[in-house]
């Protein structure tokens, strides 16, 4: 009873991983980056923890509206990425486009204005929430240290409750109980010559 219920959670705790690898794998064989959202200043619109599946579109096709994930400019003081909306778009003094953004929970447009560099810009076009949770716990050194550590020390040591058992169960017999087979000579018998 006991090795069946091991071999069933074994079992469910592959498929779960199998179909959460896919499910992280699949959106990229369809062109979306995904992001897992780590800040409040979406809220309402999707939550911190959430997941974040973005589209990369040409940079002339954004529009005020869309919600894309960018790195501010370096004199922001903001050092990670952000997704926020798009709240204005007006030609630059270099002719690129100057972008200002807001997060749908902050009370005032975020203090920059920038042009993005690249000819495609990450678009979000699904979320889906809480998903994005283990991958800030997994961010965390000890909570992967926990979740490789423990299932290895159980393999471990069910590997050497098994060991213990085999090698109990071919302990030798009493040596009463021995029996010793006889030996065979094997030298030749005489030669008997007959006269």
């Amino acid at each position: 009873m006991t090795a069946r219920l091991v071999n069933g959670a074994t079992t469910a705790c592959v498929v779960l991983v199998i179909l959460v690898c896919g499910a992280w794998l699949l959106p990229s064989a369809f062109s979306y980056d995904r992001y897992v959202i780590t800040g409040g200043s979406m809220s309402g619109t999707f939550e911190k923890g959430s997941i974040a599946f973005e589209e990369r579109v040409p940079v002339e096709r954004l529009q005020v509206g869309d919600v894309i994930t960018y790195q501010p400019p370096p004199d922001s003081g903001t050092s990670s990425l952000v997704t926020h909306r798009i709240v204005s778009i007006r030609p630059g003094e270099d002719g690129r486009m100057l972008l200002r953004t807001k997060g749908d929970a902050n009370d005032s447009k975020d203090p920059w204005k920038f042009s993005l560099s690249g000819s495609s810009q990450p678009v979000v076009r699904h979320t889906v929430p809480y998903a994005g949770y283990a991958f800030i716990a997994l961010a965390d050194r000890q909570v992967r240290l926990l979740l490789i550590g423990a299932p290895a020390t159980v393999i471990g040591l069910l590997a050497l409750r098994d060991l213990v058992r085999a090698l109990r169960s071919k302990r030798p017999t009493a040596a009463a109980d021995v029996t010793i087979p006889a030996q065979v000579s094997r030298r030749p018998a005489p030669r008997r010559t007959m006269v």
